[in-house]
């Protein structure tokens, strides 16, 4: 005893952190997290994992509890090697885990939930937040499986990762409905701090997209806290039946999880929408997507500025059906113009220069570029461009509103 020192430092059992007197294991910048308490269903977080192919005991609870510190000791190397932020890990040995102390003069960080944030401060925690799961999914390969404002410390004005023996790998089987948890408790906490969260759905495929990348990833999340901050309470209300949906949904993720490939296929396809961003599908599993599916709703303007497709293309709609209106009160003008002359002499005679005049005869609307129930999206933009050619050609030839106006009114003068 006399030729070791002993330093006070922090041992944590699971959930209970102790300050105690222990001999110089340890320098006075590290914490011991000694894992002795049964946890209910570790076999669930365990069963199927890469890692632990070749078996573990899961009747034995002391070989159970070695296991555990093992998985956590495993994950928080993964997770620090990924640059996310949490307490890096230094050795293992039996169930006794030491890493690095989060705090200051040995006060321990406080919990996340501890903490008191502002409007705007909190957002741009939240903003924080979900981009570490994000690099926890993509980088560490990892689904934290309990995140939660208990589960991040508030240290060095950052949140930092912490309790991550239950995190399994991005391919377990249960790694979803975990992610999905995630997100509802990370969108539950920041709720209630009056933060705009997106959706569960949305949040989920941020995480999942293989398309967001360092150089669209800002542009991704201004535009998703964009459509978060502008929706209405009838669409928060159908949020939250969505969200239900969405938790309960079934993904597939390989073939073998289709008994009947082909009905069970043709039955994703409807419910595609839940699931294809996960997938890098297009919303009727018919193609790949090359870019996020919140960006590829957009495009470019003559200004370089992004702009939405969807509103776009609802523009010129308006714009064809403005166009039609026009042709129809043109081809309205041009019968009155016919029956109007036509009292003044003989009816016949007119419906005669109807027939024999050029072009198509007044009233008569020919249909053309009719839409295919199952037509794709590049069919649509040629349709849509050949009529757009045609109106154009079409107005060339367009008798002026003003010539047209007048004349309606010098044939409701001579009626008088």
């Amino acid at each position: 005893m006399s030729n070791t020192s002993c330093n006070t430092s922090c041992v944590c059992t699971l959930k209970m952190v102790y300050p105690v007197l222990w001999l110089g294991l340890c320098r006075s910048d590290h914490c011991v997290n000694i894992d002795n308490k049964p946890v209910k269903d570790r076999d669930k977080y365990v069963a199927g994992e890469f890692r632990f192919r070749h078996g573990y005991s899961r009747h034995n609870p002391r070989k159970m509890v070695r296991t555990w510190a093992e998985k956590e000791f495993r994950n928080l190397t993964r997770i620090h090697q990924a640059g996310i932020p949490c307490p890096k890990p230094i050795i293992l040995r039996s169930h006794v885990l030491v890493m690095s102390f989060l705090g200051h003069q040995g006060w321990p960080a406080p919990k996340l939930k501890d903490v008191d944030f502002t409007e705007s401060r909190a957002r741009e925690f939240y903003l924080n937040i979900i981009q570490m799961m994000r690099n926890l999914y993509q980088d560490a390969k990892l689904v934290h499986a309990d995140l939660s404002e208990f589960n991040m410390l508030y240290f060095n004005d950052s949140p930092y990762l912490i309790d991550v023996s239950q995190s399994v790998e991005h391919d377990h089987p249960h790694a979803l409905e975990f992610l999905r948890k995630d997100c509802t408790n990370v969108n539950d906490y920041f709720r209630k701090m009056k933060v705009a969260v997106l959706t569960v759905k949305e949040l989920f495929d941020f995480i999942t997209d293989p398309n967001i990348n360092r150089s669209n990833i800002n542009e991704y999340l201004e535009r998703a806290m964009e459509i978060a901050s502008t929706r209405s309470l009838a669409e928060l209300a159908q949020q939250e039946v969505d969200e239900e949906v969405f938790k309960n949904a079934f993904i597939p993720r390989k073939m073998n999880e289709f008994d009947d490939h082909e009905k069970d296929f043709r039955r994703s396809q409807q419910n595609a929408a839940m699931y294809n961003v996960f997938l890098g599908m297009n919303a009727d599993l018919s193609a790949a997507l090359t870019e996020p599916a919140l960006l590829a709703s957009q495009g470019t303007n003559e200004q370089g500025q992004r702009v939405d497709k969807q509103k776009g293309d609802e523009d010129e709609d308006d714009d064809e059906e403005e166009d039609d209106e026009d042709d129809d009160d043109d081809d309205g003008s041009c019968s009155g113009s016919e029956s109007e002359s036509g009292s003044e002499s003989d009816n016949s005679e007119s419906v005669e220069e109807g027939k024999e005049g050029e072009g198509e005869p007044c009233g008569v609307k020919k249909a053309i570029h009719v839409r295919n129930r199952n037509e794709t999206t590049e069919e649509r933009k040629t349709r849509k461009k050949a009529v757009r050619e045609e109106k154009r050609e079409k107005r060339k030839a367009k008798l002026p509103k003003h010539v047209k106006k007048r004349k309606e009114k010098q044939i409701q003068k001579k009626k008088k």
